[in-house]
Formats: structure tokens, sequence, C-alpha cells
């Protein structure tokens, strides 16, 4: 199975259309640097840069994943839509993300307002992965 090619046109409409293909996709051009993503993140953030982010950090066991899951519950009680991309360590070897604890967002999992995506950190330290903030 190949990967569809996206155009930079039907990333935009599919971004904008809630689409979660689209959406994850455009995802991975950001955290990948690829250069269709700031052709891609230009177009969209005059509708999109003002999201409220709330980071969230902190040792294992603590309750990160609970206080997130009260946080959308909340969020969504509003009748606003809710985005999580949790950066979890990631991969020596694939770079990818290894999968933290998503137990707790697990009544979230099939809310089409709700979008949750991991994203490894790639080997950047700080808790953050480089294309956060992108």
């Amino acid at each position: 199975m190949t990967r569809k090619e996206w155009t930079l046109e039907e990333l935009v409409v599919g971004v904008r259309g809630a689409d979660r293909r689209a959406l994850a996709r455009a995802i991975s051009l950001v955290e990948d640097g690829d250069p269709l993503a700031y052709p891609l993140v230009r177009e969209l953030y005059a509708e999109t840069g003002n999201a409220a982010v709330i980071g969230v950090t902190g040792p294992p066991g603590v309750g990160k994943s609970s206080l997130i899951a009260a946080l959308v519950s909340h969020v969504r009680d509003q009748g606003r839509t809710v985005g999580v991309v949790s950066v979890d360590p990631s991969s020596p070897f694939s770079r990818g993300a290894f999968l933290g604890d998503r137990i707790r967002l697990s009544d979230h999992f099939l809310d089409p307002d709700v979008y949750i995506r991991s994203m490894g950190t790639r080997g950047h330290l700080g808790g953050l992965a480089e294309a956060t903030l992108q």
C-alpha cells in the first residue's frame, strides 16, 4: 500500500475541514521538516494560531494523563474541540514515539471533536519535541 501524496491545497482544505488523515499528515510534515510544512503553516496559522496551548510535564506516575483527561472533558463540556499532542520519549532506533499511558484518554478516543496524537522527542531534550510549537 502506498502513502497518499497530498498537495498543499488538499492539506489546507482537509485541516480546515477537520479531516483526521489530513491533520495527521500535516503534523507529520511539520515534524519531519518537509519543504511543504512552511507554506502549510503559513496558510493555516491565521485561522489556527489562536488556540490555547497548555503544557503538562512531570515525572512518571504523578497524574499527567489523568489531568489531561479531565481538561479534555472540561473543554468538551463547553462544546469546544480539543487537540492533544502528547510528546513521548523517542526510540533510539526509529526516532518514533514510545506510546505512553493513553488509557486515561480512552473516553475520548471515539469523540470526533477530540484529536489525540503522539509525537516523539527525536532526541530533543527538555520534554518537548523540536516541532511541538510549530
